[in-house]
């Protein structure tokens, strides 16, 4: 256990946790603690092959974690003597303040907590499960890893909005990018899995889950990305809207007179897959679009056009792409997106194998025919083993 790392990431009512071992990769133990705050809390705790569980009220994220780790000293982990090298916190938004691994100090703290304007939804969770488990863990380096750090390379032209340049500078208003932390260990791995030098690549990676992002990646740098100053911003995601023309912001405060808080909710929580067709998850969207709703139909299609349309922009931006890798939960299992996702580009020089495409693996692996030009892979993400490594190198 000595070099192993916790890795949290808390939500508003929820902590994931996983212990990792840096060096292997592997994920010694793990867990979810849902519904803090409520009568009934549930956590779950897996550990070598067993599965535990908790139930009952569980008061805040202090109270979670407690258990969660009482449920680690039962299989024989007692977290507090250990010895763990780190833990490491995701935290959503760094703003132009944090771009690196950063270990947690009371100031580190409240800034993280003062960034929360930028990130209202992720960064009080983020310093709520941040301080909870310095109470409980209060002998062992806390670092926080950013989401947005990644992206702090981008190039002027690309993080810059067209707006009122002393209104942007005094409310530091930019393109930030998320999901950094993904992209970042899933560009190093296309790398190394082709045994290729990264400062030769040229890459476009799509991370599709429930929320979803591009990036484009020129040697190992991210020169673009879809998400902005907000996660709201590009892609057609599970409950978020993805690009929306800005007036509509004041059309629905207009004539729907909507307040922002109910414009936040809308965009946030009520679209995307969700608002066009009632679901956001995919297994339930291809179950609807096999049983000919056309409302789940049109939602597929809106996404894919979204998709494609991301994917050309970053052909244009990179001036042609080496490897094309999809990851994350949708970009990892759904074969449709990655076939509908890149079809008829064969002119470009880009042609997927549709048995490889279709093969069932857990692997990072080829999917472009041998005659393509451009690679396309899939490549599984592990943001928690990224955490891991970049948190024991900065306690």
């Amino acid at each position: 256990m000595k070099d192993s790392v916790l890795v949290v990431n808390s939500g508003s009512s929820s902590v994931k946790y996983q212990l990792v071992d840096p060096d292997s990769g592997a994920a010694i133990a793990s867990g979810l603690v849902e519904r803090i705050g409520e009568p009934d809390g549930l956590i779950t705790h897996h550990h070598d092959g067993v599965d535990r569980e908790h139930r009952g009220p569980i008061a805040d994220h202090g109270e979670g974690l407690r258990l969660a780790f009482e449920m680690f000293a039962a299989n024989g982990i007692d977290l507090a003597t250990a010895g763990i090298a780190a833990v490491g916190h995701r935290v959503v938004h760094g703003g132009e303040v944090f771009y690196e691994p950063t270990p947690i100090t009371p100031q580190v703290l409240a800034e993280i907590r003062r960034l929360s304007a930028l990130a209202p939804l992720h960064n009080p969770a983020n310093a709520l499960g941040i301080e909870s488990a310095m109470r409980v863990l209060p002998s062992v380096p806390h670092v926080a890893v950013f989401d947005t750090a990644f992206f702090h390379t981008l190039p002027l032209k690309a993080r810059t909005y067209a707006v009122d340049a002393e209104v942007a500078k005094a409310h530091a208003v930019r393109r930030y990018g998320f999901h950094g932390t993904s992209h970042q260990y899933v560009s190093g791995r296309v790398a190394e899995f082709l045994d290729r030098d990264p400062d030769a690549l040229k890459q476009i990676v799509l991370h599709l889950g429930n929320g979803a992002s591009a990036s484009a990646i020129v040697g190992g740098r991210a020169v673009d990305t879809s998400m902005g100053m907000t996660p709201l911003e590009g892609l057609v995601m599970g409950t978020r809207s993805g690009d929306i023309d800005p007036g509509l912001v004041m059309h629905l405060r207009r004539s729907a007179g909507l307040d922002v808080d109910a414009i936040d909710e809308l965009l946030n929580r009520r679209s995307g897959l969700k608002g066009l067709c009632g679901v956001n998850d995919f297994r339930e969207l291809r179950r609807l679009i096999d049983d000919g709703d056309e409302d789940a139909a049109l939602a597929y299609d809106v996404y894919i056009h979204r998709l494609r349309k991301y994917i050309g922009a970053y052909l244009l931006t990179l001036g042609g792409v080496d490897v094309i890798t999809f990851t994350a939960g949708v970009g990892e299992n759904s074969v449709p997106v990655r076939a509908d996702a890149l079809a008829g580009l064969e002119g470009l020089g880009i042609e997927i194998d549709p048995d490889r495409n279709a093969a069932r693996s857990r692997d990072a692996r080829v999917i472009s025919t041998d005659g393509s030009a451009v690679t396309v892979l899939v490549v599984p993400t592990n943001e928690e083993l990224a955490i891991a490594r970049f948190a024991r190198a900065c306690a």
